[in-house]
């Protein structure tokens, strides 16, 4: 790690940070008194708060680092997984948040149980503690403690790794998810004001001038689209075309660490005002975190490990107090992933197992339940978070590994929505048949065996899980009960008249203006 040296008011910029996230969690607090206040918001939240949640709680860490030395190492193709969340989000504001708002849904699982069985939904929901608690959580702690150490080198890893944990995680646990998501209000504009700041003065260094930024570039560079067999082993057109979709829905319409803010929505028009406020943001992290990276090149070619890219241009490029301030935005970005996950499993852990065992629960014990899972949760990332440095390789593969573990779920979902004939039986046999299948090809993938970007894999699958799908459904399914299907499949859904809006308050011309802006996005960066 380089020595990056930090100033006494970029040190204050920080500490008033801290200050104020522990002061917005101490108010809350004392406002939480059931479970659906703690898990929901009270089902109370408006549509910019949402949207502002969403980008912040996938904007994390390892997203500000990584995006950024991807783009240097491999170009701006890292980008797909960017704006396709906004292609991923106008689908769900069409097809999936209705269902989930108008079922009054606390957790994503919960689905299908309404849909199918209490199987698949203890299945899943499991699957999801586990991927959000050793993955998403212990991973924000881990990378988080890494990029703290590149600007603090003699921070201890250890205590580190609980300073965040604690902070986040006791905020959380007292302030629930309206903490989580007014805090991430404060992060996802400390996240954009500092990455803007870092584009522009990246760009400056060219004069503002386009040709000259990208004159040393290498070619293919600033194309998002690449071949199948690029020799760069970069993001493919086929991977783009069927993985990526796959990943995103995954990611961003059934994780409940990401969903959650929507589910506490007041309705469904803030519910789907919010979740397109989130794809809109979403198309910037091209223009704000990735091309300044891929810019990075042409002014430090010789940087030994890709993922200095952001803490170098943050020293060398910004000024005193900027630095603490795009700092700020660092740490708030390693918070709201820590704070999300956190309150997600502790969420499914109370209302998918711990509830319906102890139905007799008063909402103020489930409450008080909740706080006590999350802070245990909290213990248990920051104790695993260590263990990552002892398996480099399984994390450097956390992202295919989701390829692997996503498409059985996708295929349910999708097929439990848009297919009534699909029943229970089918529905667990997709979920465990399919993620042994997932095993059996992750084996032949990880040993070279079968040679293929992990995005087509993921495509591959997903194909093959629906299949699986329809054919355990016509073998061991009857046409299931109507109460299965009404309300919950798009064919049996119940219809409202829509509510008479102006052009630029109807969901349907955002969704038109946001894969307008896509199109147009594709076409200057093809």
């Amino acid at each position: 790690m380089n020595d990056f040296p930090i100033s006494t008011l970029d040190l204050f910029v920080i500490g008033g940070y801290f200050l104020i996230v522990f002061g917005i969690g101490y108010y809350i607090a004392k406002r939480i008194d059931t479970g659906e206040d703690l898990f929901l918001a009270g089902r109370s939240l408006m549509w910019g708060t949402i949207g502002l949640s969403l980008f912040a709680s996938n904007i994390s860490s390892t997203t500000l680092i990584g995006l950024a030395g991807d783009a240097y190492s491999t170009g701006i193709a890292v980008s797909n997984y960017e704006w396709m969340a906004g292609l991923v989000l106008v689908f769900m504001a069409f097809f999936f948040i209705p269902f989930f708002i108008r079922s009054r849904l606390t957790t994503i699982p919960e689905y299908l149980e309404k849909r199918f069985d209490v199987r698949s939904r203890k299945y899943f929901s499991g699957l999801t503690v586990f991927t959000s608690i050793m993955i998403d959580a212990a991973g924000g702690i881990y990378a988080g403690t890494l990029v703290l150490q590149m600007f603090f080198p003699d921070l201890p890893f250890l205590w580190t790794a609980f300073g965040l944990a604690g902070v986040a995680g006791l905020y959380t646990a007292f302030g629930g998810l309206a903490a989580v998501v007014y805090t991430d209000v404060i992060q996802a504009v400390i996240l954009f004001i500092g990455s803007v700041i870092i584009a522009l003065i990246t760009f400056a260094q060219f004069d503002f001038s386009w040709a000259q930024a990208t004159a040393a570039l290498p070619d293919g560079h600033l194309s998002m689209i690449h071949p199948i067999d690029d020799p760069e082993g970069r993001l493919p057109w086929l991977g783009t075309l069927v993985g990526v979709p796959v990943l995103g829905f995954y990611y961003w319409g059934l994780n409940q660490y990401i969903v959650q803010r929507v589910l506490g929505a007041k309705d469904l028009k803030q519910a789907r005002w919010g979740a397109l406020l989130g794809g809109l943001l979403k198309l910037a992290p091209l223009f704000i975190m990735v091309l300044p990276g891929a810019w990075a090149l042409s002014l430090y070619p010789n940087l030994e490990n890709p993922d200095l890219v952001f803490p170098t241009l943050v020293t060398e490029l910004l000024p005193v107090g900027i630095v603490g301030l795009v700092l700020a935005g660092l740490v708030a970005a390693i918070m709201s992933t820590i704070d999300s996950t956190l309150n997600a499993a502790s969420t499914l852990i109370t209302v998918d197992f711990v509830q319906p065992a102890k139905p007799d629960l008063t909402a103020q014990q489930i409450g008080t339940l909740g706080k006590w899972v999350t802070v245990v949760l909290m213990i248990v990332a920051a104790l695993w978070a260590p263990m990552i440095r002892e398996f480099p390789g399984l994390w450097n593969y956390i992202q295919s590994v989701l390829s692997f573990l996503v498409p059985p779920v996708v295929a349910v979902f999708l097929l439990g929505v848009f297919w009534p004939r699909m029943g229970k039986n089918s529905a667990f046999i997709t979920l465990t048949g399919g993620h042994a299948l997932s095993l059996v090809v992750f084996a032949f993938w990880v040993t070279d065996t079968l040679q293929l970007h992990f995005t087509i894999v993921a495509g591959l699958l997903t194909v093959l899980c629906i299949g699986l799908a329809i054919g355990s459904a016509l073998a061991f399914d009857t046409q299931p009960a109507q109460e299965k299907i009404e309300g919950y499949t798009w064919a049996n859904r119940t219809i409202e008249p829509e509510e008479a809006l102006p052009w630029y308050k109807d969901y349907r011309w955002q969704s038109v203006a946001i894969v307008g802006l896509t199109v147009v996005m594709l076409v200057v960066f093809w």
